[in-house]
């Protein structure tokens, strides 16, 4: 379990890092969320400048708006939407659309299981993906139980940050 220790504050400014950084090295960044439904491009555009690297971003929460952004559904039937490979393929394929230098792919179950996919989700198990020009890196995390559903996007959004960090360094 990742600990349960995130500042909402801190988070921000990171992300605000980011995207100067971004701004300054001329990167472009894309998302595809689903756990996360937003989140990420949301703190990414919170600082000034944001245009310059985000294009657009998908939400697709459900299996069928990942599908149609072009996730194989193969791929989810085969791994199921939980799965490192489906945020590989988001993450990819947000990228490609947007042609972006990177790419942003997240799946996972925050608080509860999901309905329709039950077998699959489990509290606190969220798979991401960071896609570098064409170069991708995918990852599980298991968090601790979060107060609000805020702060699990947001404690998920710090994993990102730091793992993005490490592969820009």
């Amino acid at each position: 379990m990742m600990g349960s220790e995130y500042v909402e504050s801190e988070i921000r400014k990171d992300y605000e890092k980011l995207t100067k950084l971004l701004v300054r090295r001329q990167l472009t960044i894309t998302t595809m969320e689903s756990a996360t439904s937003g989140q990420i491009a949301s703190l990414i555009t919170d600082t000034e400048g944001a245009s310059a690297v985000i294009k657009g971003a998908f939400i697709t929460y459900s299996n069928e708006a990942k599908i149609m952004q072009g996730v194989p559904a193969e791929m989810i039937d085969r791994y199921t939407v939980y799965s490192k490979e489906t945020a590989a393929a988001m993450a990819q394929t947000c990228a490609r659309i947007y042609g972006a230098d990177i790419g942003i792919g997240v799946t996972g179950t925050m608080g509860n299981v999901d309905p329709a996919n039950p077998e699959a989700s489990v509290p606190g198990q969220v798979y991401y993906a960071i896609c570098v020009n064409g170069s991708t890196e995918s990852y599980y995390l298991e968090l601790a139980s979060q107060p609000t559903r805020l702060m699990y996007k947001l404690a998920v959004a710090k994993e990102i940050y730091d793992s993005l960090m490490k592969l820009l360094s």
